[in-house]
């Protein structure tokens, strides 16, 4: 049966967690939601890895200093030298892992092609794609700033648009998105609003101690290799063709 188009529309990040790309994964179209304010302290420029000391963040540094309402797409990189330190950092925390040998051309040349990129919105964009290719998502990666909506439309107003003129019949999105989505208004829409379930995820194998879920996916592509969609959910959804294990789906929030 044909279900219509799935669509996902979530901010940029850097090198993020498998759940980011588990709800690439998930949607025909995933959106970049980049044309939106950056917000500092966040995901959007950084990420943690393991090493033996503990959890570290890998951090892009980039300009904020008086641009307290740049949005994502306009920030610029401050120092192009964050590339060879995060490789090196990388490198010396995870060249060990059983897999590290198996990325280790393809995730240096990522690295050392970004050392010329302005935009941190254009450097998340290339690790996505790439990450993406590496674990066989094949989802198209758009942007927001691909299709034109009404700037002047409240939040769930301008999701709803987006997913309208891209031609979604469900919206698929993250848990966080519950405190704040007018879940009426895809209802009135007809395009079906569900929330991804980021509990319960599968151990695997990883170094330093206490195992952690929410670092960067290159922790568990270095420790798993092709394996690590067995740690994905959503691949086992595709492959038992059963959503609902996977999504806690939105319920109609009468006023």
């Amino acid at each position: 049966m044909n279900e219509g188009k799935k669509v996902a529309i979530v901010q940029s990040c850097y090198i993020p967690w498998k759940g980011y790309f588990d709800l690439i994964n998930m949607v025909d179209e995933f959106i970049l939601y980049d044309n939106v304010q950056f917000t500092r302290r966040d995901w959007r420029n950084r990420n943690m890895i393991k090493t033996p000391t503990g959890v570290q963040w890998l951090t892009i540094p980039v300009e904020v200093k008086n641009k307290y309402f740049q949005n994502i797409n306009e920030t610029r990189i401050s120092d192009p030298g964050w590339v060879q330190k995060h490789w090196k950092t990388i490198v010396f925390n995870y060249s060990k892992t059983p897999f590290f040998g198996q990325f280790e051309d393809e995730i240096a040349q990522l690295y050392f092609q970004c050392r010329q990129e302005e935009y941190l919105s254009q450097i998340n964009y290339q690790f996505l794609a790439k990450i993406c290719s590496l674990l066989g998502i094949k989802t198209k990666i758009s942007w927001s700033t691909d299709y034109v909506v009404a700037p002047e439309l409240k939040k769930t107003e301008r999701l709803l648009a987006l997913c309208q003129t891209v031609g979604a019949t469900q919206y698929i999105s993250g848990p966080s998105a519950q405190d704040y989505l007018e879940s009426e208004l895809f209802d009135k829409a007809s395009i079906k609003l569900s929330y991804i379930d980021y509990s319960e995820y599968p151990n695997y194998r990883q170094l330093f101690g206490e195992f952690i879920h929410t670092v960067s996916i290159l922790d568990l592509l270095f420790n798993m290799g092709t394996n690590a969609v067995k740690y994905m959910k959503s691949f086992k959804v595709a492959t038992l063709e059963n959503e609902e294990n996977f999504l806690s789906l939105s319920q109609e929030m009468s006023v």
